[in-house]
């Protein structure tokens, strides 16, 4: 078989194995320089292509390569030292013209400073985000928050954001995940748009960015970032970050953005004492049209205070959803007892639950294969089935992230870490997610 015929096959099996657009993304691109008896050279058309590969896919060449082969073979890589095409001097001109480009800006309009409920714990954090939407780029910049999961967070980032945006329409806002910030990145490559890319983000007068621990390890996000980072302070624009970890505690993040994260004001946000949780509880009612007294929510609050906000008020949508269910108009503290009893009425330990009947279950009900929730297929007819199963493989089982994301096809614990943390955003957020998710549990706890 001639080298040509050869890699095409290659290429073609990955194609099978991956989604359309990290083909089109990360491998199409990707050349054959050499073929030797036991071993094959590659050309990455950039070190940030190579790096998502070795971080996504570290396999994937010597396994297919290997088995065309017939043969084990070891792989070598270099990088192209094609020169990148020169960028008009038009394009800084349009980077530092007066004419802003209007940025959408992804805020969710629900979060906002006066549906946030402030207790001792969040105190000083609320009032921190408060003086940077008030002023932006002068009282703290940048602004780093942090807490534990489910603590409001991305409400405080929203919250800046719809504040500054009332009292200045014309202001220029991103709210983006870090997530979010890589794939755009990736897309602009794909689609040779970085100047417009830099250009949209370098121009900002607020920047809330969440869950930045994500860019940690990613090398060429980290190395944008840096820059954006330092273009916006220069220009006295305002930097919002939020985060699970401390900078210190980020692991592979960079030293230099490591210690930028730490030059403005670092706020962090403590779990709710009752009487905070007692009146978010309300709150959320409230807004959800959800029929709970005091008494009941003290009740939950005294039961449920093991749990972070974000899974409290998921376990509030399921008791109004239930007591819809059953046609009450109230929610009393002997429906609520009851109802608690029937979410916790099996002992998973006990029943032995394994991850591979989760994976069948989840599978089942959204009519997909259990071999397409293990692959690294990334539309979302397969990712939103794969992180609820990887969040119900976490709450009912005894597995750490690192193990369940290798029974997931060998997925890193941060994958799992980020699926999980969705779910239950999306749990506290939506009934009718919330609603599929004690179904599916529903039916994984009674097999």
């Amino acid at each position: 078989m001639d080298d040509k015929r050869f890699w095409s096959q290659i290429l073609e099996k990955i194609q099978n194995e991956v989604s359309d657009r990290d083909f089109k993304s990360f491998f199409k691109d990707i050349e054959l320089k050499k073929r030797g008896d036991n071993s094959i050279l590659i050309e990455f058309p950039n070190s940030f292509v190579k790096e998502w590969v070795k971080d996504n896919h570290a396999d994937i060449f010597p396994r297919i390569a290997s088995s065309i082969n017939t043969t084990p073979l070891t792989v070598k890589t270099l990088i192209s030292k094609k020169k990148k095409p020169i960028v008009k001097k038009t394009s800084y001109i349009a980077e530092s013209s007066p004419q802003k480009r209007a940025v959408f800006d992804n805020l969710k309009p629900e979060f906002t400073f006066e549906n946030f409920v402030v207790g001792p714990p969040n105190q000083f954090c609320h009032a921190a985000a408060q003086a940077v939407a008030k002023q932006p780029g002068t009282s703290y910049n940048p602004l780093f928050i942090y807490s534990v999961p489910g603590l409001g967070k991305t409400h405080l980032l929203n919250a800046i954001g719809n504040y500054a945006k009332a009292q200045k329409p014309g202001i220029n806002i991103c709210y983006v995940t870090s997530e979010d910030f890589t794939n755009e990145m990736v897309d602009a490559i794909m689609e040779k748009k970085m100047a417009e890319f830099r250009n949209k983000y370098r121009q900002i007068d607020i920047l809330l960015i969440d869950d930045i621990q994500f860019i940690a390890g990613k090398d060429s996000t980290e190395e944008e970032f840096f820059h954006t980072f330092n273009t916006l302070e220069k220009n006295q624009k305002q930097i919002v970050m939020t985060s699970d970890l401390l900078p210190n505690d980020i692991p592979k993040l960079e030293s230099r953005l490591r210690s930028r994260f730490q030059m403005g004001l670092i706020a962090d946000i403590q779990p709710p004492d009752k009487e905070t949780l007692v009146a978010i509880l309300i709150t959320k009612a409230k807004q959800e049209n959800i029929p709970l007294t005091k008494d009941v929510a003290f009740f939950l609050a005294d039961h449920l205070s093991n749990l972070d906000i974000r899974r409290i008020i998921g376990t509030l949508n399921r008791i109004a959803m239930l007591a819809s269910f059953n046609e009450h108009d109230t929610i009393d503290i002997a429906f609520a007892k009851k109802t608690l009893e029937e979410l916790n009425i099996l002992s998973w330990d006990e029943i032995n639950i394994t991850i591979e009947e989760i994976i069948k279950v989840v599978a089942d009900h959204f009519k997909i294969s259990t071999k397409d929730m293990l692959s690294r297929k990334k539309t979302k007819n397969i990712v939103f089935p794969r992180q609820i199963a990887m969040y119900l493989s976490r709450t009912i089982t005894e597995e750490s992230y690192p193990e369940i994301g290798n029974k997931f096809g060998g997925k890193d614990h941060a994958t799992v870490m980020h699926a999980c943390k969705k779910i239950d955003k999306e749990i506290s957020l939506d009934r009718k997610i919330a609603a599929i998710v004690e179904k599916l549990k529903d039916s994984i706890t009674s097999t």
